[in-house]
């Protein structure tokens, strides 16, 4: 198993690709933090399936739109574990509104959770990292969004890209402690946040057809690649994004 030995804090996840991750994890042999924002109960599922599994498990809830429970967070999860080794920003949210109408408070939102989170939340695990001098693996759930343009979701891709800058920096600055930091970017994947999506058929159809491995992913597809990244197999790779969304975002036709 992968991750065997490692310590593995998954934000966001009590449900669709985080709590993939957090399974997926778990089967290769980590002790898992389940950080959940709301849903107790889902992340409960998640603890008792890994406990299942027989590793070590824990829900932590916090808010990661808020730096005093992030810092809270990582302090809990390592109270909890001992340590942390692996950290997956996975939270996320969105907003849908044109540009000319998207509010200062739905903007703040999604930044927020988005980029704010992520970034003190890795914050905190480079700050027990260096303390403990240990090396570590920081995993970020970004979007194909950081490179594709999605109107009427200006500030979600204006989170994602910024998150990919974020990731190739501090690959510079964290490459030398032996901390890696990477993005898995999902294209359009089978989670609820798309449920009305999956429940129009016409709109489902029109967006496969643009996929050139004709599907929507899974959250399995992501968490996959999740683990390669947590693991030492991908102990030299660091400020790389890597894409998982069936072609999408090369996707050309004729017309």
């Amino acid at each position: 198993m992968r991750l065997t030995g490692k310590v593995a804090l998954v934000t966001g996840a009590s449900q669709g690709i985080g709590r993939a991750i957090a399974e997926r994890f778990a089967r290769e042999g980590a002790d898992i933090v389940v950080n959940y924002r709301s849903g107790p109960a889902m992340a409960a599922d998640v603890v008792a399936i890994a406990r299942g599994l027989g590793v070590r498990a824990e829900a932590i809830q916090a808010d990661v739109s808020s730096v005093d429970a992030v810092r809270a967070l990582v302090d809990q999860a390592v109270a909890v574990m001992g340590r942390v080794d692996v950290l997956v920003n996975n939270a996320g949210v969105e907003t849908h509104a044109p540009f000319w109408d998207v509010a200062e408070s739905d903007y703040d939102k999604v930044l927020d959770v988005n980029l704010k989170g992520a970034f003190f939340a890795t914050q905190a695990v480079v700050r027990h990292l260096r303390a403990t001098g240990r090396t570590g693996r920081i995993v970020n759930i970004s979007s194909v969004h950081e490179e594709l343009p999605f109107p009427n979701f200006a500030a979600y891709c204006a989170s994602k890209g910024a998150l990919k800058m974020l990731t190739r920096n501090l690959a510079v600055e964290l490459g030398p402690l032996g901390i890696t930091i990477n993005n898995v970017a999902p294209g359009a994947i089978v989670t609820p946040i798309n449920t009305a999506l999956l429940n129009d058929a016409a709109k489902l159809r029109s967006l496969t057809e643009q996929i050139p491995l004709a599907r929507l992913g899974t959250t399995d597809d992501v968490a996959g690649v999740a683990t390669f990244l947590a693991s030492d197999e991908a102990a030299y790779v660091t400020g790389s994004t890597y894409v998982v969304d069936g072609g999408l975002t090369w996707y050309y036709q004729e017309q």
